[in-house]
């Protein structure tokens, strides 16, 4: 059975920064796009970021962009997500997830959680003062 195990969230304060990691197993990431996704309590699930294993194209959400980073490293066979300038908007749980749709990822509906397969179980970030 695949599975993601996410790690690295905690509380920090506004202008920090975290890295949350995204351990899978039981498959590897080469033919899978990873997107990282957030749930605040209220909001809706929203996509943050994508790697896609074909080529390594990278996607952002527009409230990220030029703030978190996300990255892979197929030895570890384990995607990154660097986050700088942590916002108190940025609170929320994250979740990594799996998806073998590389063209839909591609044709730009990385945001589309629908779209995945797998996912973990999430981890905390708290930003806050």
């Amino acid at each position: 059975q695949v599975q993601l195990v996410e790690s690295g969230g905690g509380s920090v304060q506004p202008g920090g920064s975290l890295r949350l990691s995204c351990a899978a197993s039981r498959f590897t990431l080469d033919r899978y796009a990873i997107g990282w996704f957030r749930q605040a309590p209220g909001k809706e699930r929203e996509g943050v970021s994508c790697i896609s294993s074909s080529d390594g194209s990278t996607y952002y959400a527009d409230s990220v962009k030029g703030r978190f980073t996300i990255s892979r490293d197929f030895a570890e066979n384990t995607v990154y997500m660097q986050m700088d300038s942590l916002k108190p908007e940025d609170t929320a749980v994250y979740y990594c997830a799996a998806s073998p749709r590389l063209f839909e990822i591609h044709r730009g509906s990385w945001e589309a959680w629908a779209l995945y397969d797998e996912w973990g179980q999430g981890t905390q970030v708290i930003v806050s003062s």
